[in-house]
């Protein structure tokens, strides 16, 4: 992704000790850690050499990619909690399939695949080519 609004993080540990995660089926106590979150660029930054344990700030978009040792149940628990947490928008990417799910809501989604030209997230207004998603 080429935007120059947002900064991309990958495996990030998001600190999510305000809400019991157990609510949404994880083991996971206190963190939780999207495979891609993106930030504005203007927000926060860690100063150099600054080591976090976990982010406190909620990234604005979570982004899954199902793993084959994961199932889709699973992510989507994920989602709910990154919702409760006050992740405004998460994407659950299926390599096998070439889909891309784009939740605005914890069951409010949209789906895109191989007949879509291109995933749009209006939440966060981003549209993306699925083509440039699964190119590996």
């Amino acid at each position: 992704m080429n935007d120059k609004r947002f900064r991309v993080k990958v495996e990030l540990s998001l600190d999510a000790s305000q809400i019991d995660l157990s609510q949404f089926g994880l083991k996971a106590k206190d963190e939780i850690i999207p495979d891609v979150c993106l930030y504005l660029k203007g927000e926060r930054r860690t100063e150099r050499g600054e080591d976090l344990l976990k982010m406190p700030e909620m990234p604005l978009l979570a982004i899954e990619i199902l793993s084959p040792s994961q199932s889709v149940s699973s992510l989507v628990a994920k989602i709910k909690a990154y919702f409760a947490l006050g992740v405004k928008s998460c994407w659950l990417v299926i390599p096998p399939t070439e889909t891309v799910t784009v939740y605005s809501k914890p069951n409010e989604f949209t789906s895109f695949g191989a007949k879509n030209v291109e995933a749009i997230d209006e939440v966060m207004d981003i549209r993306l080519p699925i083509q440039e998603i699964f190119e590996w």
